[in-house]
């Protein structure tokens, strides 16, 4: 209360720094915390396959439908396994009068109850699925569904075509699972639709050919896995002996939300930054605790000698300081965690969660007390030994003044203060910079004001619509195709072309377009002609560059013959590469081929004005064909965004976190300016007597400071380039960095700490210096 001004720098830049703490040590418990609540999750893991050769080489996160089946089988370390795949057949589920659009659903072997902790909580846990017509619900849609009536036994018509009976409810799935879905129906289910009938013998036991399948095996606890990979292997090349390409990893299953198959990133990196940036800020916090702490010692040296000569002793003093810091501390964590509360909805809004504050959770104390813990011991043990150490004597003769006004140690923690916030300040300009570029660089097409859906029924009605959708204000073009151009799924490595080599394999991203595809799109063709719509085009071929580079065709690959699947053809066009994906990835080889009846999505092109009437025509025409089915759309643009939501996520709160170190570390600043400023008192008043202006006082005062900012950039600028360099080698399309970045991290550091320090320094040299004279 004495020192309120110095209290509320302290506490405030505390308050901040354990908020932020909080925050980013939350967000990465709840990260660090997927998929490790199951049971028997140490004997878990994920199968997945390598696929490829050469620059094709991939990893495969989904698995052809036999191979678990063939573990169980065959090895006994195996003790069960599941699959799980989306259910596309259905989309549209009728109860009573409600009509409901579902897409979070899937196909499942009922041991997905027994292997993870997604237990029944009605229904038979030992048979969840009596029949291929039985349907598992969560919670959450049981409620939506049937509101507060008994869900067992209730039938759910799908798409009017096919009824389903509930015969189990699950509780709805933790936030932190990997493993969602609303409803799960029966593998058997799927075997029949897929399989009932094959000419070829082809079932769910036998099929290697659709590697659509997340497959997850039970191991004995404690069993060896050396092996096992190359085991599987053999088990699928007794049966698709063409697959020499084909390899198999093991994921533990509490690995596979931050980890890749092979080991490599796939989040962790974003947490362990998340990590640092956590420990920088409460650091820049507590250095601005110890910083203040330091300089006003001074203040304190004749209070702590007394204290020493009237008979307290060294340890008796530090446990005082210690005492005094905690009192601090406790006051800065009410308002941290209050403040917590209040950012929380914020807070998960830009970083994508659903975190909640539950002060009856020990896990959330568990995080409040390792930082609040860890904080209070970097901050309160130096300042307590250097306030217990005066030396009595010397103390109340003022002989300690000058030594701790010009302690060294304190302009090493202002110096390390800036260098952090330099650091984070680089880190948000090239973040900013690198989504920039993604988006505004071309794309190989144009997908500006493009609208798309999947047809259904209008699909065999595509003519039709099409001519209807032209003659509608807004509507400028339409197309069609298999895929959303944007991203595009699937991938085959069944093909050959003149000149493939034994055991070679190059994965194509295959798609199915229209005629005027490649025109609508504004692609160009280097080669040959486009598909004219017709029949023939079935047997031609359209390659971008890296797949005739990739399949070594020369310069001239037009007529020269490739095969897909079983159709075997020539290749007719070779258009110029576009990105199919995000920046993050190479651009990969892509076949275009021509088969109608797969052309289920279709493109509608409008103009950022006309975009509401293109809408409500393609609604219109929708109705017409599919009358019973909600209408939906997505924007290509939006589609495109969502590639880099993580990373524009990671941008937003790289801002946030570099304006709060900034902060801090001007709070402390301007104590410590404040401090200089006073403890200067009489220097001050003298120089101005003498004559000496206001400038050159201001000057006189600041020159320490921004000498040590200026420190601060030399030293952060290499820490921020290895930093950021790596960050970005995430991305194959990526900027290169710029030394004006720094430049601009430098002097926006600089000029906001100037600006901090010559407010406190202007204040005191426009003060009266016989006040200052008289002070002393």
């Amino acid at each position: 209360m004495n020192n309120k001004f110095y209290s509320v720098i302290n506490i405030s830049g505390l308050v901040l720094g354990l908020t932020i703490g909080i925050l980013i040590l939350l967000w990465v418990q709840d990260e660090m915390s997927f998929d490790g609540f199951h049971s028997q999750g140490s004997s878990i893991y994920k199968l997945e396959n390598r696929v490829g050769t050469g620059e094709s080489t991939q990893i495969w996160q989904s698995t052809a439908s036999p191979i678990g089946m063939l573990a169980k089988k065959n090895l006994p370390v195996v003790k069960d396994f599941v699959r799980v795949t989306y259910n596309g057949s259905y989309s549209l589920y009728k109860y009573k009068n409600n009509v409901f659009n579902e897409n979070n659903i899937y196909y499942t072997d009922p041991s997905l109850f027994s292997i993870f902790d997604f237990k029944l909580i009605k229904g038979n846990q030992a048979n969840p699925f009596p029949d291929i017509n039985s349907v598992v619900l969560t919670e959450s849609t049981v409620k939506k569904y049937f509101g507060d009536e008994e869900p067992l036994g209730k039938v759910i018509s799908a798409d009017d075509k096919i009824n389903f009976t509930v015969t189990g409810v699950i509780k709805d799935f933790p936030l932190n699972s990997t493993i969602v879905g609303d409803m799960f129906f029966p593998m058997a289910l799927l075997a029949k639709e897929r399989y009932e009938g094959n000419a070829e013998g082809m079932n769910l036991d036998n099929d290697f050919h659709q590697f659509n399948y997340q497959t997850f095996l039970l191991f004995q606890p404690g069993a060896s896995l050396a092996g096992i990979p190359d085991k599987l292997r053999d088990y699928h090349l007794a049966i698709k002996a063409d697959d020499v390409d084909v390899l198999y990893l093991l994921q533990p299953v509490s690995q596979m939300h931050l980890y890749k198959s092979d080991g490599t990133n796939g989040g962790i990196e974003t947490v362990r930054i998340f990590i640092i940036i956590a420990l920088l800020i409460l650091i820049i916090a507590c250095i601005n605790y110890v910083n203040l702490s330091t300089a006003r010692s001074m203040l304190r040296a004749r209070e702590v000698s007394l204290r020493k000569i009237v008979g307290a002793n060294r340890m008796q003093l530090f446990k005082q300081f210690i005492i005094e810091t905690t009192m601090l501390f406790c006051i800065a964590v009410f308002f941290a965690l209050f403040l917590v509360y209040v950012l929380m909805p914020f807070f998960n809004e830009v970083s994508g969660k659903q975190l909640k504050i539950n002060y009856t959770d020990w896990h959330i104390w568990q995080v409040i007390s390792l930082t609040f813990a860890g904080t209070l011991i970097v901050s309160s043990i130096y300042p307590a030994l250097l306030l217990s150490s005066f030396e009595p004597i010397k103390a109340i003769k003022g002989k300690v003044s000058a030594k701790i006004s010009n302690i060294m140690f304190r302009k090493i923690l202002v110096v390390t203060q800036f260098v952090f916030s330099v650091v984070l300040i680089a880190g948000t300009i090239i973040i900013g910079q690198q989504l920039d570029y993604v988006r505004k660089k071309q794309l190989g097409y144009d997908k500006e004001h493009v609208i798309t859906f999947f047809m259904r029924e209008m699909n065999s009605h595509f003519d039709a619509a099409k001519s209807e959708l032209l003659h509608q204000p807004g509507v400028r073009d339409v197309t069609r195709a298999s895929q959303n151009l944007v991203r595009i799924d699937g991938q085959t490595g069944n093909n050959s072309w003149d000149g493939k080599q034994t055991g070679e394999t190059m994965m194509v991203r295959p798609i199915t377009a229209d005629g005027n595809f490649l025109t609508f799109f504004k692609m160009t063709i280097l080669q040959g002609k486009n598909f004219t719509g017709t029949i023939e085009d079935s047997a031609h071929f359209l390659l971008n560059e890296t797949a005739v580079k990739t399949a070594r065709l020369g310069d001239d690959p037009i007529g020269k013959k490739f095969k897909m699947w079983d159709v075997e053809g020539t290749v007719t066009g070779v258009v110029k590469d576009f990105h199919i994906a995000s920046m993050k990835n190479k651009i990969e080889p892509v076949v275009f081929y021509y088969q109608p009846v797969d052309m289920r999505r279709i493109y509608i092109k409008t103009t950022a004005e006309d975009a509401p009437k293109a809408i409500a025509a393609a609604e219109k025409v929708w109705k017409e064909y599919n009358a019973e089915f909600p209408f939906s759309y997505t924007f290509l643009d939006d589609t495109f965004n969502s590639l880099y939501q993580s990373e524009t996520r990671t941008g937003t709160l790289f801002r946030f976190f570099a304006a709060i170190a900034i902060f801090i570390s001007c709070l402390g600043l301007l104590g410590l300016a404040m401090y200089t400023s006073q403890v200067r008192t009489r220097e001050i008043g003298v120089r101005k007597v003498l004559g000496a202006s206001i400038g050159g006082i201001v000057k006189m005062l600041a020159t320490d400071f921004v000498k040590l900012v200026i420190i601060a950039i030399v030293i952060a600028v290499p820490l921020a380039w290895y930093t950021m360099d790596k960050w970005l080698q995430d991305f194959v399309y990526r900027i290169e960095i710029g030394w004006w970045v720094f430049l601009s991290a430098g002097l926006i550091a600089l000029l906001i700490a100037l600006v901090t320090i010559s407010f406190q320094a202007i204040k005191a040299a426009v003060a009266n210096p016989v006040k200052a004279l008289r002070s002393e």
